[in-house]
């Protein structure tokens, strides 16, 4: 399959959810929680039809699964050899804190591997993408297209942390690591921090799902980066528990 040559659509996709969001973010919106108690607005909803539909134009023999669409049964699932894992908005707390850092995330999954993936975030105006062996690149809030690379083994490390999921075994990790320097995002942004050089080392001991992490894993990648579990192997997608295990997303020079 030809990656690069729907890519563009996928971009163009991700910045039509990504107008649909802000219009909503600009507006008196009212947040709902799920069963999970995880807040939901209409803007997830928006943005999920937006990217749903458009997925189906673009390829409608490769299937779907969306953080906010019914998930298909894993009997089904296991089948998937290459399927769109999506989040509608990823740090909807963010969102609903309107401190700008949520994201809308499309990544394209094969064999297990995020092989290309699309993050927007619509209220900072920047853009991410990349492609497995192709190179990763940012769209900056001008309209600058440019390649990113991580950056290369730091003196003094890094470490992007969350602004609303931190906890004492992440502080510990953190502490352990020696002289450091912490920078705080949201949302999928941490990993694109690491791919644009700007920061090093993403480590997340708590919670997340697949669609959480996919799409920024797969621009990570393309920048030259990882991402793996606490015992080295690589994280991994499609598998029925849609949480992912611990992990740490960093340049390769870590692993």
């Amino acid at each position: 399959m030809h990656y690069s040559s729907m890519l563009p659509e996928v971009i163009k996709l991700a910045d039509e959810a990504g107008t649909r969001v802000l219009h909503i973010y600009q507006s008196d919106f009212k947040v709902s929680y799920k069963e999970d108690e995880s807040p939901i607005t209409a803007a997830d909803v928006a943005s999920h039809e937006t990217i749903v539909k458009g997925l189906r134009n673009i390829s409608r023999d490769i299937p779907i699964l969306s953080e906010e669409g019914a998930q298909s049964p894993w009997e089904e699932r296991k089948h998937w050899r290459r399927f769109w894992l999506v989040d509608p908005i990823d740090g909807t707390k963010e969102f609903t804190q309107r401190t700008g850092e949520f994201t809308v995330n499309i990544a394209l999954i094969e064999d297990g591997e995020p092989v290309m993936g699309v993050v927007t975030a619509p209220a900072l105006k920047e853009a991410f993408w990349g492609i497995k062996g192709e190179g990763a690149h940012k769209r900056d809030r001008t309209g600058r297209i440019h390649r990113i690379y991580v950056a290369e083994p730091p003196s003094t490390k890094r470490v992007v942390a969350s602004k609303n999921h931190m906890n004492d075994e992440t502080r510990n990790f953190i502490r352990a690591l020696g002289p450091h320097k912490t920078i705080q995002a949201g949302s999928s942004l941490k990993f694109c921090r690491i791919a644009e050089g700007h920061a090093d080392l993403y480590p997340r001991l708590g919670p997340t799902s697949e669609w959480d992490t996919a799409a920024a894993h797969a621009v990570l990648v393309a920048a030259g980066g990882d991402v793996r579990k606490l015992d080295g192997e690589p994280l991994q997608y499609g598998k029925e528990d849609v949480l992912n295990p611990h992990f740490i997303a960093a340049g390769n020079w870590y692993f």
